[in-house]
């Protein structure tokens, strides 16, 4: 399964009632082969009324961030754990991340990247258990697939002074991806 298909049955996804109040599902953007995938927790306002991920405020600084570390938002696929807007900007509950997770999962396996950086807690938590992102942002954690946590760029909105921390996250991502090129040449 690709891709294409995978998003066409998020859009018409009713299995929790995160479809109620939605205005658009937000599927994520990026290229079938990207090396990285970049996992948030889920659509803010502008994404839910756009239906593309990381597009307001936040992805503004995603984007800039990838920039600064030499690295294109069109060569990394975006997306979230959930992928309907939470009301109210909430974090999303158990039950709405189980239903979408086979998604993401799904995602994974049809990009197969690289490697897979979390932005913030809730992917954190849904894809690794782990639960501090201070205690392993800018890590290598291998498990079934080589992961890569980060604040998410909503964090460093409220908290100017993670901005630096991002970037050298962001450049520790290019190293590796360099690192891992040269072991394959």
């Amino acid at each position: 399964m690709d891709i294409e298909e995978i998003a066409a049955e998020i859009i018409r996804c009713r299995k929790c009632d995160l479809h109620l109040e939605r205005r658009k599902p937000v599927p994520g953007e990026g290229p079938e082969d990207a090396k990285v995938i970049f996992v948030g927790e889920a659509p803010g306002k502008e994404e839910d009324r756009v239906g593309r991920p990381f597009i307001g405020r936040a992805g503004g600084l995603l984007t800039d961030s990838l920039r600064e570390a030499g690295l294109r938002r069109e060569d990394v696929f975006i997306t979230n754990v959930v992928k309907c807007r939470p009301p109210d900007n909430r974090n999303p509950r158990r039950d709405e991340i189980s239903s979408c997770i086979p998604y993401l999962e799904r995602q994974i396996t049809a990009i197969d990247p690289e490697v897979i950086c979390l932005l913030g807690r809730v992917a954190l938590q849904a894809l690794l258990k782990e639960t501090t992102v201070s205690k392993v942002h800018g890590k290598v954690i291998q498990r079934d697939r080589t992961y890569m946590p980060m604040y998410h760029p909503a964090a460093v909105l409220r908290n100017p002074e993670l901005r630096t921390v991002m970037i050298e996250d962001m450049r520790r991502l290019r190293r590796f991806l360099s690192d891992s090129n040269s072991r394959k040449d």
